[in-house]
């Protein structure tokens, strides 16, 4: 089963970019997934796929060598990828969180140095934020940056950071002021090359999302040229990051509903293959109950995600409408992969389906990207804060 997307509302090379991806996906990622999957491997000849197509300039502007397509356009290949597996979305979403922070928040100079390496993958990454003891609640961070003559001096640690393994620049969130009132004023973000004093730690061990590094940063001394302060002024990067933030949203809601779809398509072809009771249990109304269910929650997810994105491109705050996004459509796909488990019985249990890996995958995209129980109260507030009494 395909994705159902609408062809009569995509441009002509919309649906030329998602050809290319469906191409992509079927010819250079769904024969290795299982295996790569299974040994936790970095998908280093995918990845270095995805830099001959362009894949790290999605949505870099042209005249820096990207292909500056919509969001709209990107929460759909986002989708399409995660139907397969969803860790390759997550090696292009950190990035271009990343490469789009600088170009809406970057200097000319900075935009004109690091844009075109990000859009070719010479320069990848992703964004350093959490950290041990502090994800949800940023302001909480504990890492400093201190002015010395023209550089920083970056001191702390950093946690669950993606890309940090086998990328080579994040964006660092930091403290340029730590007693500032209230503390979002004395936050800061620099682009951090690896370097002296950038140390990957540890890498971590998950329950799912494998392939795809997350690890553990220490900052032990680390110097930053002041030039790679975004923006150039200090005491804006909450504000800075929370845009990235909206971006993020709607890609982890476009994975969601990636992880609903291919639940919904496994569950689909199981249930008219498999038979108890002399007829195919697709014929059992318990299935169809199941079933019924998850093509709602999947076609309701997909709808949200794409307001959320024409929100974004219109160039709306929509923190709002991303946040609904992120909470509907991850709990759509961690249902649905749990609904798929079930239908399958025993054997979705088994490593041999894929049917296993999306109910490992699922859960954490309730979790990363601020958590859903965040989205709600974020919900509430918008809601409360655009409709006044």
């Amino acid at each position: 089963m395909t994705t159902q997307i609408p062809e009569d509302t995509m441009t002509d090379e919309e649906i030329m970019i998602l050809d290319s991806i469906d191409k992509f996906i079927e010819t250079d990622v769904r024969p290795f997934v299982h295996q790569l999957e299974h040994d936790d491997e970095y998908p280093q000849k995918i990845v270095d796929t995805m830099k001959e197509m362009g894949l790290f300039g999605l949505m870099i502007a042209p005249e820096f060598g990207g292909f500056g397509v919509s969001t709209l356009t990107y929460a759909r290949i986002i989708e399409k990828i995660s139907t397969v597996w969803m860790s390759v979305a997550g090696i292009i979403n950190s990035h271009m969180i990343m490469a789009m922070t600088v170009q809406r928040c970057g200097t000319e100079a900075q935009k004109d140095h690091y844009l075109p390496k990000f859009a070719t993958g010479e320069l990848r990454g992703g964004i350093g934020l959490t950290e041990p003891d502090a994800g949800t609640d940023l302001q909480a961070i504990r890492t400093t940056a201190v002015r010395d003559g023209d550089d920083y001096v970056v001191n702390g640690s950093k946690m669950w950071i993606t890309n940090s393994g086998s990328g080579n620049t994040i964006l660092l969130l930091v403290k340029t002021d730590t007693t500032a009132e209230p503390r979002h004023k004395g936050m800061s973000l620099l682009i951090a090359e690896k370097g002296d004093g950038f140390i990957v730690s540890k890498k971590l061990e998950k329950l799912g999302y494998k392939g795809i590094d997350s690890n553990a940063l220490t900052f032990d001394g680390y110097r930053v040229p002041v030039d790679r302060l975004i923006g150039g002024v200090e005491g804006v990067g909450l504000k800075q990051v929370l845009g990235g933030l909206e971006l993020g949203r709607i890609n982890v809601a476009a994975r969601g509903v990636g992880i609903a779809q291919a639940a919904l398509d496994e569950a689909v072809a199981y249930a008219q293959t498999r038979k108890t009771f002399g007829k195919p249990i697709c014929e059992h109304q318990a299935i169809q109950l199941k079933l019924g269910e998850m093509t709602t929650r999947t076609h309701a997810a997909r709808l949200l995600t794409e307001a959320a994105a024409k929100a974004y491109d219109r160039g709306e705050r929509c923190d709002m409408e991303a946040g609904m996004a992120k909470y509907f459509a991850t709990e759509a796909g961690l249902e649905n992969a749990i609904e798929a488990m079930r239908i399958f019985g025993g054997y979705g249990y088994s490593k041999e389906y894929n049917v296993e890996r999306l109910y490992r995958d699922a859960p954490l995209l309730t979790i990363g990207e601020g958590t859903n129980e965040l989205q709600r109260i974020i919900i509430a507030k918008q809601i409360i804060a655009r409709n006044p009494a």
